[in-house]
């Protein structure tokens, strides 16, 4: 019951992450939204909310309980500036500068950094079904950021820097929230990673400062969408499903998100991948699905000791 709690949750908020992403290149395109304001804004309230579910809906205490001790708060900000705040960032600014589907597929390059995080650590040995996984990986990110041909890319290249970025902050989002969520609950550890993130970035753009005023009912739906599917649902759904599945397994059960992002960018915002670019896709996807089939390896390889300490960016 508990696996497949895990494997409902993580799918689930995979696929409003996938769409909130397309989503959210809407209101970039059409209404131009600035990307800071986007950020600050939907941690700041999908945080609020979070810590609002806890308090009326579980155990109140732990709300501030993560602060009394002194290691756990230096893992919560750090946790909430490098992996929440950076994966947020980095995966906006992806989409904003290309699209949401090659935001959302190399995003889910996470999964090869946190195989070869666990490799250097000795906590996962390198096997044929990892060499597998990294040629796919290679081979998709080729086709799709080139269409095959090496003379120009066929995605900007800031959007590829933003989009590799995106991943290995996934990657140290995943691994570093582990031993925070043994002591406390995930509403908890998302709720005010979020509110660090936002509050952290309200000095760069503040979120009562918008920069657009061409925003019509229909936008404002898409931002309720961004904010509580795309982002406090996804997140808490995703972080929840480390506490049913390792997270190996969480990284790369989701991989729902970059179909959902592909297929929501090409028959909703209609922008068309050429065909190299399809057959890069199915390799990312055929990457994420052949490690997540691998059941018996990611048990074994993929939990951190008990008392792990804090995890560094790769």
């Amino acid at each position: 019951m508990n696996r497949r709690k895990g494997l409902f949750l993580v799918i689930t908020g995979a696929i409003f992450w996938g769409i909130g992403g397309t989503v959210t290149k809407k209101l970039f395109q059409q209404y131009g939204i600035d990307v800071n304001w986007l950020v600050t804004t939907r941690l700041l309230i999908a945080g609020i909310l979070l810590l609002a579910v806890q308090f009326f809906g579980k155990d109140r205490s732990q709300i501030f309980a993560v602060w009394k001790n002194r290691r756990t708060a230096i893992q919560l900000i750090m946790f909430g500036l490098i992996g929440m705040l950076t994966v947020q960032y980095t995966y906006m600014a992806s989409i904003k500068h290309g699209n949401a589907a090659v935001a959302t597929l190399l995003q889910y390059l996470a999964p090869i950094f946190i195989i070869i995080y666990l490799i250097i650590r000795k906590q996962a040995v390198l096997t044929r079904q990892d060499l597998l996984t990294v040629s796919l990986a290679l081979v998709g990110c080729f086709f799709l950021l080139t269409n095959a041909s090496i003379s120009q890319l066929s995605v900007p290249t800031l959007a590829i820097v933003w989009g590799i970025l995106s991943g290995l902050a996934l990657a140290f989002y995943t691994l570093y929230a582990v031993p925070l969520l043994k002591q406390y609950d995930s509403l908890v550890i998302v709720g005010w990673a979020m509110m660090i993130g936002g509050f952290a970035l309200s000095f760069i753009h503040p979120p009562w400062q918008i920069t657009t005023t061409n925003l019509t009912p229909e936008a404002y739906s898409y931002l309720f969408f961004v904010i509580i599917f795309g982002t406090m649902i996804a997140f808490w759904f995703y972080i929840e499903s480390i506490q049913n599945l390792s997270p190996k397994e969480s990284s790369l059960l989701g991989s729902i998100e970059p179909l959902a992002a592909v297929l929501t960018t090409v028959f909703w915002l209609k922008e068309p991948l050429g065909f190299f670019q399809w057959v890069g896709t199915a390799c990312i996807i055929g990457m994420i699905l052949s490690l997540a089939m691998n059941k018996k390896s990611s048990s074994k390889t993929s939990k951190l000791p008990k008392n792990e300490g804090p995890l560094k960016v790769i």
